[in-house]
């Protein structure tokens, strides 16, 4: 029974892309027995599988709120948002997304409602700001590889043994190592644009990827199955929390030793939003014992205290700061949109 049930929401969403590709969003209503007098409009770029056991407790917990969850790519997600706040366009009740950068921008247009308590002032300085926009979770972005196709002697540990393998004058490797199409995924040029400013490596991965004919694609999914189908054979800074090894066996995870990053998604309830009670109370809801559980119980919230093989100072969280700007700045993103795509070959880009 669990493996056809793990099965099952495996073939859901291995379709997400393809679905977000086609129609933009997908969406899907969690409601109590009554239907609920409240219905509260989540658009949210994470998985509507993975999140699913969080809104069902809330609804459960909460009989007199229907939730009508709206699952969108971050860049279409960002753009309706922007469209909200200006008045073009139905907002959310809540916006909760993987591109924190964008969700920056947001709050500093003036785009959110201010709101606070208990569980939100607990939050770490890193993970809030203005009382505009909190991190949920804690996720890493890890590098991934098919345990059955990769030599054991080949598992590159940290960005230097990757590097290593990519100057292999013939390599195994030549087409076979994915990352995301950062100018399709917002988590994807987050998480290029933050390597960016971190690591010295930067410039050595992109010629790298150049040399060995990397391939940027679009979405978390593609990616890991890439890697379990043997498309791929080594993925580069892959959203951890979508590696379930009762679903994908035969991948392997590593956390950088050098560094790993980690991401917050980010919550924010819009100026304009209906039912804005009803999103504080999911808010609070997510940040609570219960929710943080049932977060970690979806690998949304790393537990550090079951990996010894990343020390504590090799974690590098990307704060839900305004230094984030820097990211949106639209001359900056031209340019570095520009420096990435001369590492990928334009079929791939193009993906």
């Amino acid at each position: 029974m669990r493996n056809s049930l793990l099965w099952a929401v495996l073939k859901v969403a291995l379709l997400l892309p393809t679905a977000l590709a086609s129609q933009e969003k997908i969406e899907r209503i969690f409601a109590p027995g009554s239907q609920g007098e409240v219905t509260l409009v989540l658009r949210s770029t994470t998985d509507v599988d993975v999140l699913r056991p969080i809104i069902e407790a809330f609804v459960l917990q909460n009989p007199d709120i229907a939730v009508t969850y709206e699952q969108w790519g971050s860049n279409a997600l960002f753009q309706n948002s922007l469209a909200a706040c200006a008045g073009n366009a139905i907002s959310a009740s809540a916006v909760f997304s993987s591109g924190v950068h964008q969700m920056i921008d947001l709050v500093n247009r003036a785009c959110a409602s201010t709101y606070r308590s208990e569980q939100t002032t607990a939050l770490p300085a890193a993970r809030r700001w203005r009382d505009e926009l909190w991190g949920i979770t804690k996720e890493p972005a890890v590098m991934i590889y098919n345990t059955d196709l990769v030599p054991a002697k080949d598992v590159p540990k940290s960005r230097f043994a990757l590097l290593d393998l990519m100057r292999r004058p013939t390599s195994i490797y030549r087409g076979k190592i994915a990352t995301y199409n950062i100018e399709a995924s917002g988590l994807g040029y987050l998480f290029a644009f933050m390597d960016s400013l971190e690591a010295s490596t930067f410039g050595a991965l992109l010629e790298g990827f150049s040399r060995t004919d990397a391939v940027a694609t679009c979405c978390s999914w593609e990616i890991i199955n890439g890697v379990s189908m043997g498309d791929y054979l080594i993925a580069y800074n892959v959203l951890g929390s979508y590696v379930d090894s009762a679903t994908f066996e035969n991948i392997g995870v590593i956390h950088p030793q050098d560094y790993t990053l980690f991401l917050s998604r980010a919550y924010m309830i819009p100026k304009d939003a209906p039912e804005k009670e009803a999103a504080a109370l999911l808010l609070d809801f997510m940040l609570s014992t219960r929710g943080q559980s049932l977060l970690k119980a979806r690998n949304l919230f790393y537990a550090d205290t079951n990996d010894t093989t990343l020390p504590e100072s090799a974690e590098r969280g990307i704060s839900i700061e305004p230094t984030l700007l820097v990211a949106g700045d639209k001359h900056r993103r031209e340019q570095f949109v520009d420096l990435w795509r001369s590492a990928f070959a334009p079929r791939d880009m193009a993906r």
